[in-house]
C-alpha cells in the first residue's frame, strides 16, 4: 500500500466493503483529482500547465497524477498525461456535475457551453445534440465560454487564453 492510498482511502462503513460508489470515490472523489481530470478533458497535458491552471501544490499534483496513472485513468506518454479509455468514461459524470453546478450556482447561466462539433448544436446534460438528436461522443464535443462565464485575469497566460476559445475537448493545448 502506498502513502497516497493510506492518506486518501475513505473509511468504510460497509462491513463487506462491497460498494462500487465507495471504490469510485476512493479513485476520483478528491477535489483536486476531479479538477485534474476536467483539465485533461480541456486539453491540458503537461505537468506545469496543470500546476499553473489549478494553483495546486506541485507535491499534491505529483501524487494525484501518479495515482491516476496507477489506477489507469491517465497514462504518461512522452512526458505528457493523457486520459485512457477508462478516464474518457468519466466524461458523462463530469458533464452531469457541471450541469448541476451551472443550474444551482451560476445565476448567469452555463459557465461553458458544449456543442456538437459536427453541426454546432447545443448539447444537453446527457450529451444529446439538440440539432440532430445524436448522443455525441466526447471526442466530438466542442466547448466555448457560456453566458455565465466570467473572465478572471485581464492578461491571461497562453494556456488560460486557449481555454477560453471555442475548441474541441481533448485537443492538446
Amino acid at each position: 500500500m502506498n502513502y497516497y492510498s493510506v492518506v486518501m482511502a475513505l473509511p468504510s462503513t460497509y462491513a463487506d466493503r462491497n460498494c462500487s460508489l465507495a471504490r469510485t470515490l476512493e479513485v476520483v472523489g478528491e477535489r483536486w483529482t476531479l479538477l485534474i481530470v476536467r483539465d485533461a478533458f480541456f486539453g491540458i497535458r503537461r505537468f506545469g500547465d496543470f500546476a499553473s491552471q489549478l494553483g495546486i501544490p506541485r507535491a499534491v499534483l505529483t501524487n494525484r497524477l501518479k495515482f491516476l496513472v496507477q489506477e489507469q485513468v491517465m497514462e504518461r506518454v512522452d512526458g505528457e498525461y493523457r486520459l485512457t479509455a477508462k478516464g474518457l468514461e468519466l466524461w458523462p459524470v463530469l458533464r452531469a456535475m457541471t450541469a448541476w453546478g451551472d443550474e444551482h450556482y451560476s445565476p448567469g447561466g452555463e459557465k461553458r457551453t458544449f456543442r456538437h462539433d459536427a453541426d454546432g448544436g447545443l448539447l444537453d446534460a446527457g450529451n444529446r445534440c439538440c440539432a440532430c438528436g445524436a448522443v455525441v461522443s466526447v471526442q466530438d464535443v466542442r466547448t466555448e465560454p457560456g453566458p455565465g462565464f466570467e473572465p478572471g485575469n485581464a492578461n491571461p497566460d497562453s494556456v488560460s487564453a486557449l481555454l477560453t476559445t471555442p475548441r474541441r475537448l481533448l485537443e492538446p493545448l
